[in-house]
């Protein structure tokens, strides 16, 4: 019993030093956080849902690469980072362009396109922050020191419900604003505080 006890407390350690890394770390304002708190802001819940399933699918793919060692393959390749950087560099500042222009939400068309599955995946898996971020998460616990492999997968399986997590409570931070954008000037200002936040955090993003 008191080995079992010993070994809950091993774990447990390590745990909450992963998940309390990961809130602090992964949800951080940055380009994907920040984007999902903005489009939540300026389209509602129901037409960000699949951009942030983009965003979340791209950052478990971001996870993932890190789980496995292929992030330093790929940055190996010549000038692979320039070119995930220029991509990313060119969606946000279209997608800031659109949460700027959007209109109050009282004179918004619901046939207007909004911000797709897969420019939310392609953000997230350009994103800068996401390699670092999660690098540091994963590298900084060991939960299960006697098996790297499945110390590798419960990890990942963790994080990845964190991923999901908080990107989701960046929409609804981002959904609760839309509150204040039925008023057109309220709107105007939100939506282009968001865009030039997203923009900034971006910068600094690539900057860090």
């Amino acid at each position: 019993m008191f080995d079992q006890a010993g070994g809950l407390t091993e774990i447990w350690r390590p745990l909450s030093a992963l998940l309390l890394a990961s809130v602090v770390i992964m949800g951080s304002p940055g380009p994907s956080t920040v984007s999902a708190t903005a489009i939540g802001a300026a389209f509602g819940i129901r037409r960000s849902l699949r951009y942030v399933g983009g965003l979340i699918a791209g950052t478990t793919a971001v996870l993932l690469a890190v789980a496995i060692g292929v992030v330093a393959l790929v940055l190996a390749v010549p000038h692979a980072a320039t070119a995930l950087g220029a991509v990313s560099v060119v969606y946000i500042l279209y997608l800031a362009w659109q949460i700027a222009t959007a209109r109050p939400l009282q004179t918004r068309d619901a046939t207007l396109p909004t911000p797709a599955f897969l420019g939310g995946f392609v953000l997230a898996i350009a994103n800068p922050k996401a390699y670092l971020a999660i690098a540091a998460v994963f590298a900084g616990a060991t939960l299960l020191p006697a098996s790297p492999s499945a110390d590798a997968v419960l990890k990942s399986a963790l994080l990845t419900g964190m991923i999901v997590l908080i990107h989701l409570f960046w929409l609804l931070a981002g959904v609760w604003l839309s509150r204040l954008l039925h008023h057109p000037v309220q709107s105007r200002i939100i939506n282009v505080a968001l865009a030039v936040v997203l923009v900034v955090m971006t910068v600094l993003s690539f900057l860090g």
